[in-house]
């Protein structure tokens, strides 16, 4: 109905601005300190969501959020901020991408067969993963950091548009649709275009303004203009990726959105899921351009 369909824009548009007038004051602050605690407070909720996603709920549930909160406050006590993790990034990006192409290959069903066990402690160590290279992409610089986050939103708003444009012209399949019936291959490769555009035109922005601090695009163009569209393609298709994965695990749990911690916007898992790939990916790549 009009008046329920309003009434949800407005919800999403309130939160939005809300989030908004809370993560661009902490993102611009000269410290990273206040952007390091908004995003762990997110990574203790996403926690919770995960934990519940898997069959915990009251107590345990937020035990699982605490601990997740723990670990990255552990982290950033003991000096791990300001660490260099090579062997992170790159076994957290290669467990990336090979436990989700598995997932995604054995699809909804293929869910519940992995022990809960090893479930909660996967994702836990994503998200403190997902804090850790984001928090160090703060500290690299705003340029680099805004560079990694707005890619996973062109990938995401160039799949919508070439998807509801183009969808199924060129394919008669869908993407996945036993995991996410709206996305078509159209999307995905919508989603790439716009991320080479993006990368491009912020390469030549970074060249333009002399940027002190490379984006992460420069930093994989300073390398060979191949890495960086190899690394662009690569990274529209794990925020795909990330997306499709949190999907799965929602469509197995029998549930639409990850919590109704964002009103109109669903959980923090549903605003993050792209990101969690994405990030130790980044870091990844930005240290082999670098080598």
């Amino acid at each position: 109905p009009p008046n329920e369909r309003a009434s949800m824009l407005k919800q999403r548009v309130i939160t939005a601005l809300v989030l908004l007038a809370i993560l661009l004051p902490a993102l611009f602050y000269p410290s990273p300190l206040p952007f390091t605690m908004v995003v762990l407070v997110l990574m203790g909720a996403a926690a919770w969501e995960w934990a519940r996603l898997n069959g915990l709920g009251g107590g345990a549930a937020v035990a699982v959020g605490a601990v997740c909160v723990a670990l990255c406050g552990a982290t950033w006590a003991l000096g791990g901020l300001v660490r260099g993790w090579p062997w992170l990034w790159s076994i957290g990006g290669g467990l990336w991408v090979l436990g989700s192409a598995w997932l995604l290959r054995a699809g909804v069903p293929g869910w519940p067969r992995v022990p809960a066990g090893l479930r909660l402690i996967a994702g836990v160590l994503a998200l403190w993963m997902a804090w850790l290279a984001v928090v160090q992409a703060r500290m690299v610089g705003i340029n680099f950091l805004l560079s990694v986050l707005v890619l996973v939103w062109v990938a995401d708003i160039f799949a919508y548009f070439a998807g509801r444009t183009f969808g199924l012209r060129f394919t008669r399949n869908k993407l996945a649709p036993a995991i996410s019936p709206g996305k078509s291959w159209e999307g995905v490769w919508g989603g790439m275009a716009g991320v080479v555009v993006l990368a491009i035109a912020w390469v030549a922005a970074d060249a333009a303004t002399q940027a002190a601090v490379p984006s992460f695009y420069s930093r994989l163009a300073a390398k060979g203009w191949w890495l960086l569209l190899l690394g662009a393609v690569f990274m529209a298709t794990m925020s795909v990726v990330g997306d499709l994965v949190e999907s799965l695990i929602k469509r197995s749990a029998g549930v639409k959105d990850s919590s109704g911690l964002l009103p109109g916007h669903g959980g923090v898992l549903d605003r993050v899921d792209a990101l969690l790939p994405t990030l130790p990916l980044a870091m990844m790549l930005s240290l082999f351009a670098a080598a």
